[in-house]
């Protein structure tokens, strides 16, 4: 993740999560963006890209809601406060190391302007 003050980008942020499986990859994710960001709220995430689906999950004791969509777009959706949200980049676990780091720095650029869809595919990434 990247901060900027001019937030033009589509996306704040990327995450490589190492499975599919949303109860041993995402409480490391919360934790990382509550040092950072503060308190999260909510996790907005496609349903079909990982294992399961749960309705939140206890997270460092405070309960992080998960929102769920099937849009198979490759992004989340982090939301800290009503008006306080950030996007990210998903990469699919099974994405090349080098594929994954070129589409994780490709997503924060503050000039970035390209889709999910359009960064992976433009990285070789194939989504899952």
């Amino acid at each position: 993740m990247e901060t900027t003050s001019s937030r033009v980008g589509l996306f704040d942020g990327a995450w490589w999560p190492s499975s599919r499986d949303i109860e041993t990859q995402l409480p490391g994710l919360i934790t990382a963006l509550t040092a950072r960001l503060g308190p999260i709220a909510s996790v907005g995430l496609d349903a079909s890209a990982w294992n399961h689906a749960p309705g939140h999950l206890a997270i460092d004791g405070r309960t992080v809601h998960i929102d769920w969509s099937a849009v198979d777009d490759s992004t989340m959706i982090i939301t800290r406060g009503p008006q306080d949200h950030f996007s990210f980049l998903v990469i699919p676990p099974q994405a090349p190391a080098s594929a994954a780091r070129a589409a994780m720095a490709m997503a924060v650029m503050d000039s970035n302007c390209r889709s999910a869809e359009q960064i992976l595919t433009v990285t070789g990434i194939t989504p899952a």
